[in-house]
Formats: structure tokens, C-alpha cells, sequence
């Protein structure tokens, strides 16, 4: 055999090799399946007792849990802009909805089979029972609360005009594990799935020691009646805030700053240092969307606003995502950790006017990301995808100490003052 011929041969095996790789091997999205969202919902039938199974219906008696919902992400999940556009950008690919708008009952095809558990070859059928009006309601009251005709609740003793029954799980976390523990497939190396909130929940200090569960934090309890003229109880808010939300992110988050020496005379040196803290939430932070990142920034600024010195630290996962997808990185926060970033200057001997600004940053995604989102697959509205969570400035020049203790007070105080916010179950 001639060289030519062991050429062209090893290039037809390559191409052969490459073309099984992604079409049998590698997935066409980002997670692999696991049997719980590999499917929709099964087909929910209407209540008796009720007319519908929407949101609003459900509003007319459960009417402050159903304002809450219309405020939350959950209730938006398939019409938000970034869904959209990522959706977009995966060629919307069905298995997408099963979390986004997880009834049968809200999607237009029916799938039937998924051969070799590739998901681009799924058998599908129309759907008789689709109604495109309730898909845009996302995930709404039914996908919890609504099974083969009875309404599911954390209540043992309800009395309705609909069937009720009491489901245990509702005030543990496995209602959540559904959709917020998406998993690795073939060709897939996270350390975490993509989506692994559920899997990186902190479970002795917070669930064993506190109490907590998920709902604690993203569904605070309130006394109020559950539905129109019934009896107060303790119950829980509809609100699901989380990783799009700068407040729940706040909340997360302290941040102290101190300066050595905290007093620096001109033409010293002087290294500040902010820490970090995952006060606040029983899962690393960032979590989610591995997009989701911080960056903790420093910058020396003259009384003209120029620039002197900068410096931007990032702390989130580094993927790579061809050909495989290997997770190179997770410098993430676990509970109750912590992480100091330091910045040195040299102060000058003129530093009349000089301040240095300290700020984190928490992001959804990159502004490449966000960026090509828009050019290439639609991304429409004004939604921010960046927040800032904390900033300071601070004076290089004579009353930079008191600046820094006021704003480490501050920032205790706000903790003292979120802290409530989440209870024990």
C-alpha cells in the first residue's frame, strides 16, 4: 500500500471516527438526561370542581400566591429573552421545555421514543392536547400542585371544593430536584452537572444544623390564609427568587475590606484586601447556569476620573466546551467559605483627591455572550444580565481607616438585617 492510499484511508477512518463522535457519541445540548426530565409531565386533566387549570383560575381563590407567581421567573421561564435566544441557539430543541414548561398539556409534540437516548431523534407526534396559550405560562400552579385530578399540597387537614391530597415531599427538597439537578452525559466532564444546584446543596450546617431547605430562602414562610375566606396558617411565599434577582444575590453575599497599613502616609505602600463570604447560601456561589460568574474589581481613580491602576479577578467555571466538554475550573464558593483578593499599591506622594473603588460584580453572562445572543439569535429587551452587589469608594489620603470601618459596618448591618429573611422550616 502506497502512501497516497494510507493517507486518504487514515482520513476517511478520521472523518468516520469524528462523525460518530457527534452523531452517536457526543450530545447535541449541554446536559445529559436523566429519566425524571427526559419526559414532560404526563397529560393533567382538570380538577373537579374547577374550570381550568390555569394560573388565573387558580388566582380566583388562591389570590396572593397567585400575584407572587406572576412575579416570579418560574412564571416566565418560557417567554424570558434569554430562554428564548439560547433556546434559539440549540435549534429548540424539544427537551428544553421539559423544564421550562414541563406539562404535556403545554407542548406541541408528543415524544414518543428517544433512540439511544440522543435526543435530535426523538419520535415525535403532534400533540392533541396542546395549548399554546398555557405553554406561555411556563411552570405554573398544575406542574407541582396537579396530579391525575387532585390538587397535591403541604397540608394534611385542607378542606377545598376541589380534591386535595397532602404530599410529604412538598416540604423537603425533592420537589425542586426535578428540574435544578440537570447531569452530565457521554462526552461531558463537569464536576457538577450544568445546572447542579440541587446536587451541590449544602446539607450538614444547613438542613441538619438550621433546618433549611430550599424553600427556606427561595419560598419564605408567611402567616396569611391560603385561599379566600379560609383559616390563617403558616404557609409559604410563590416567589422563586434566585440567580436573576440583586437582592437574593446581596443577600448571599458579604463582603469586608481592609487596608494594610489602614492609615497609609504618601509615597507608601499599601495592600487592601476584600474578602469574599458565602454567608448566606446552603450551594456554591455562583450557581446554575454555568455562565454565571463574579468578579471582584479594583481601580485607582484621580480627581479627574483617570484611571491610574486596575485590577479584575473572576471567580466562576472555566469549560471547555469543544470537542468534549471538560470543566477546567471551579474556584466557586462553597457555604461559609470565604476568599480574600488582594490589591497593592504604591501610594504616590501627591495622592490629594486619589480613591480607590472597590466592587463586585455578579454576572449572567459574559458581554460576549450577551452580545452574540443579539446578533445571532434574537435576543430582545433590556433585561440586565450583570448586577453590581457591592461598591465602595475609599479615600488614599487621610480618612481612609474611618471609611473603611463605616463600610464594613454597613455591611454587617445589612447582613443582620437580610438574615431574617430566611427561616427554618
Amino acid at each position: 500500500m502506497n502512501r497516497g492510499i494510507k493517507i486518504a484511508l487514515g482520513l476517511v477512518i478520521l472523518a468516520a471516527a469524528i462523525y460518530v463522535y457527534y452523531t452517536e457519541i457526543k450530545p447535541v445540548v449541554i446536559f445529559g438526561l436523566r429519566d425524571e426530565y427526559a419526559h414532560a409531565i404526563p397529560f393533567q386533566k382538570i380538577p373537579e370542581g374547577l374550570t381550568s387549570l390555569s394560573a388565573e383560575s387558580c388566582g380566583q381563590c388562591h389570590r396572593e400566591i397567585y400575584e407572587e407567581w406572576k412575579t416570579s421567573i418560574h412564571a416566565h421561564a418560557y417567554e424570558d429573552p434569554f430562554f428564548q435566544a439560547y433556546w434559539k441557539k440549540d435549534k429548540n430543541i424539544w427537551v428544553c421545555l421539559n423544564c421550562h414548561t414541563p406539562l404535556e398539556n403545554q407542548q406541541p409534540t408528543l415524544v414518543k421514543e428517544i433512540p439511544r437516548g440522543r435526543v435530535e431523534k426523538a419520535v415525535q407526534e403532534p400533540n392533541p392536547h396542546y395549548d399554546p396559550a398555557y405553554q406561555k405560562e411556563a411552570i405554573t400552579c398544575a406542574a407541582c400542585h396537579v396530579r391525575d385530578g387532585v390538587i397535591y399540597g403541604p397540608f394534611e387537614d385542607s378542606a377545598a371544593p376541589h380534591p386535595t391530597k397532602f404530599d410529604p415531599n412538598f416540604r423537603t427538597t425533592q420537589v425542586c430536584q426535578r428540574c435544578h439537578n440537570v447531569v452530565s452525559g457521554p462526552a461531558q466532564f463537569y464536576n457538577v452537572g450544568p445546572c447542579g444546584t440541587y446536587a451541590e446543596y449544602e446539607g450538614k450546617f444547613f438542613m441538619q444544623e438550621r433546618g433549611f431547605i430550599c424553600q427556606s430562602c427561595h419560598m419564605p414562610e408567611i402567616d396569611r390564609p391560603v385561599a379566600t375566606d379560609s383559616p390563617i396558617r403558616r404557609g409559604r411565599q410563590h416567589l422563586w427568587r434566585g440567580g436573576h434577582d440583586p437582592d437574593m444575590i446581596q443577600r448571599a453575599v458579604a463582603v469586608q475590606v481592609k487596608a494594610d497599613p489602614p492609615d497609609p502616609k504618601p509615597g507608601e505602600p499599601v495592600a487592601f484586601t476584600l474578602t469574599l463570604i458565602n454567608a448566606g447560601a446552603g450551594h456554591k456561589i455562583p450557581t446554575g447556569d454555568p455562565d454565571r460568574h463574579f468578579t471582584v474589581e479594583f481601580s485607582v481613580e484621580d480627581s479627574q476620573k483617570k484611571v491610574l491602576k486596575e485590577q479584575r479577578s473572576t471567580m466562576g467555571r472555566w469549560i471547555l466546551w469543544q470537542p468534549a466538554i471538560i470543566e477546567l475550573y471551579d474556584n466557586r464558593l462553597l457555604p461559609l467559605a470565604s476568599r480574600e483578593y488582594r490589591f497593592d499599591y504604591q501610594v504616590p506622594a501627591a495622592s490629594e483627591g486619589l480613591i480607590l473603588k472597590a466592587r463586585v460584580q455578579y454576572h449572567i453572562l459574559t458581554d460576549g455572550q450577551h452580545k452574540m445572543l443579539e446578533t445571532k439569535y434574537g435576543l430582545t429587551g433590556n433585561d440586565p444580565y450583570r448586577f453590581v452587589i457591592y461598591e465602595r469608594d475609599f479615600p488614599l489620603s487621610g480618612a481612609l481607616a474611618a471609611a473603611l470601618s463605616e463600610s464594613n459596618r454597613q455591611s454587617a448591618t445589612s447582613r443582620q438585617q437580610d438574615g431574617g429573611s430566611c427561616k427554618a422550616s
